[in-house]
């Protein structure tokens, strides 16, 4: 199955209207998440087809795109505070490297309950893939490093520059993607008004397979990358793979503990993998639409 990038710029427009949601992406209100990463798989094995641990969930995967394949993502996120578009691109350079750009637009809730338009972009990250994982075998790793640009308008502009990076470890257990497991670990570094802050950041997940292509997701993190500050918090919900190359979600999630509370949140999203900029003589990506 061939999908072209227009085609997922049209998928995208329909599916922001069901798209899930946010928080203001100001660092100084509370934040939100979704990213960003579609990894699809390098190798034909059970645990590669499907196993896609993606925003809107915090927590990131041991997985890539893929060399030569592209992906399209978009979700949007909705709570009390706020309300946020966002759109993320993905390319794969070779097997063990992704490049990640992408922004966020949408509204912010005023103390009047007046609603104001904000953007921010570019988010920029890399991520690289130092060992891929396998069922019922060792753990996979890799190490993702971004910035969010202080550049857009209202509260979703982030205050001052920043930067991020994380280790992500993933485990795979039962033949077809029974049972994946993710951890995160690292921190945020802010430089605001002259002062240099930096933020640990965690984040424990697990995806499992239900029925087909329909599959239960859950993860507690504290701190997001993307928008530094925010506490503990937990995120549920399930993941259907229409294909190997198109999946939809949806999530709710909620504030435990933390400087920053979340308030209850809900998204949904859109994810697309092409083969478009792949040569003809290359395999196809079947089995290849990983975390």
């Amino acid at each position: 199955m061939r999908i072209t990038l227009k085609s997922g710029f049209l998928a995208l427009a329909l599916g922001q209207v069901s798209a899930r949601t946010g928080l203001a992406l100001n660092i100084t209100k509370i934040p939100n998440e979704f990213s960003i990463h579609l990894n699809t798989s390098q190798h034909d094995d059970p645990c590669s087809k499907k196993e896609i641990f993606v925003r809107p969930f915090i927590t990131d995967d041991a997985r890539v795109v893929g060399k030569r394949y592209a992906q399209l993502e978009t979700w949007a996120r909705f709570d009390k505070e706020a309300g946020q578009h966002w759109i993320i691109g993905a390319y794969g350079p070779n097997k063990n490297l992704e490049l990640t750009v992408g922004g966020v637009y949408g509204y912010q809730v005023d103390h009047d309950s007046k609603k104001t338009f904000s953007y921010a972009l570019p988010l920029l990250q890399s991520k690289f893939l130092i060992k891929d994982y396998k069922p019922n075998k060792g753990p996979g790793y890799g190490v993702v490093v971004g910035t969010f640009l202080p550049a857009g308008q209202g509260s979703f502009k982030p205050n001052g520059y920043g930067t991020f990076g994380f280790l992500t470890v993933s485990q795979c257990l039962g033949e077809g993607e029974i049972f994946l497991f993710h951890a995160n670990l690292g921190g945020n570094y802010l430089y605001i008004d002259g002062s240099n802050n930096s933020i640990l950041t965690w984040g424990l997940g697990t995806q499992i397979k239900a029925y087909k292509g329909m599959h239960l997701v859950g993860e507690v993190f504290s701190g997001d990358p993307y928008i530094p500050g925010t506490g503990t918090s937990w995120q549920a919900g399930f993941r259907y793979f229409v294909s190997n190359l198109i999946q939809i979600d949806m999530t709710v999630g909620n504030g435990i503990a933390g400087d920053i509370v979340m308030p209850f949140w809900y998204t949904a999203g859109l994810r697309i993998v092409t083969e478009k900029f792949r040569k003809k003589n290359i395999s196809s990506p079947r089995d290849r639409f990983a975390t």
